[in-house]
């Protein structure tokens, strides 16, 4: 086995396994820990075993079912691996809606859970790249106070210069509404610099916009693309919460953004943030989501629209990458939105007979 080792937080959802998978390739051992909390949050339809089933078939993938909130069982895995070259910690209660039930639970998780991995980081490989998967989530709503006029399909900002390459890391995180997930996932994002300004560690913050691919457990309550293919592919009818179906996002495939965290794992920086997602090159509304599963799928798409909108949601949004590409000019992006729905689409055909979502 190769010496070289990464450690993987939460390696069994969408970033983490993508990232798992990215890493082995490279021929590195691959530590990974996840305890399906996924699971626990959402239901069955969210449980991350069988993408673990997955993982583990690679002699180099060692996997580790522990909670990030206890920290003595955390610290074992930093004591009995001497070769980790780097951490990427994707761990987290990813829901705006499930956060509002059991607030304590999710800032244990997101905040707590955070702190824990970067204190021991910081103890037994303090020179080694810290890569944080944030959210744009940490801007709250502030973007829906500006100028968005509504079209047929989507609504469209005016501010010019959002309009022409998207919202960048200089928007404020100030006076707006984030959603009690948006706070416990800014309060873990603000430490992680801290940790890179303060104690000159090479942390680094991801703050992604949607992110999805064929391994992406999603259900109602987050991971709204892939969910919307599952319930499509099922002839389910989906539910839309507001806005009239006209929120713009912008989609990163997993495996675009396994590559970005792999060129900063190469040249990390101290306190780093960068805005990442599918930018202008790969953003839809729910209702051009849906106009891009019927032409695939080839097969009307039943869904109705809930007339009060997420607490906290963006009735807009997409990234600015320049900043990351400026400094990582090697990444490149190959999925646009319909070519990710159509990789959905082709790993669900393939699944059929043991594809079951209920």
């Amino acid at each position: 086995m190769a010496k070289k080792t990464i450690l993987i937080t939460g390696s069994c959802g969408l970033v983490g396994s993508e990232t798992a998978k990215f890493f082995l390739k490279k021929k590195f051992n691959v530590i990974g820990v996840d305890n399906n909390f996924r699971e626990k949050f959402f239901g069955k339809n969210a449980s991350t075993l069988w993408v673990k089933k997955i993982l583990i078939l690679n002699r180099n993938y060692k996997h580790h079912n522990i909670n990030i909130c206890d920290y003595k069982k955390i610290e074992k895995i930093f004591q009995n691996n001497k070769n980790i070259l780097g951490i990427i910690h994707c761990a987290a209660q990813p829901s705006h809606d499930w956060a509002a039930k059991s607030p304590f639970l999710d800032f244990d998780v997101n905040a707590k859970g955070t702190l824990n991995i970067l204190e021991l980081s910081k103890k037994y490989f303090f020179s080694k790249p810290f890569i944080y998967l944030s959210t744009n989530k940490v801007y709250g709503d502030k973007i829906n106070t500006f100028k968005i006029i509504e079209k047929k399909k989507r609504y469209q900002i005016v501010e010019k210069k959002f309009n022409v390459n998207g919202i960048n890391e200089q928007f404020t995180i100030d006076q707006s509404k984030h959603s009690l997930f948006g706070c416990s996932k800014l309060s873990a994002d603000i430490i992680v610099q801290e940790y890179g300004r303060y104690f000159g560690m090479k942390t680094i913050c991801l703050r992604a916009g949607c992110i999805t691919g064929p391994l992406h457990s999603g259900v109602e309550l987050h991971g709204f693309l892939s969910h919307l293919v599952k319930i499509y592919f099922n002839n389910k009818t989906y539910k839309i919460f507001g806005y009239k179906g006209k929120q713009v996002r912008d989609n990163l495939h997993s495996e675009d953004l396994a590559s970005m965290i792999w060129e900063v794992f190469k040249k990390p920086k101290s306190g780093e943030v960068y805005n990442v997602g599918g930018g202008k090159f790969s953003n839809c509304s729910i209702l051009e989501a849906i106009d891009i599963c019927e032409k695939i799928g080839k097969k009307k798409f039943k869904y109705i629209i809930k007339n009060k909108n997420r607490t906290g949601d963006h009735k807009w949004w997409i990234s600015d990458c320049r900043k990351f590409k400026k400094n990582y000019p090697k990444w490149r992006q190959k999925y646009n939105t319909r070519k990710i729905i159509f990789s959905i689409f082709r790993y669900l055909n393939s699944q059929k007979k043991n594809f079951i979502y209920s």
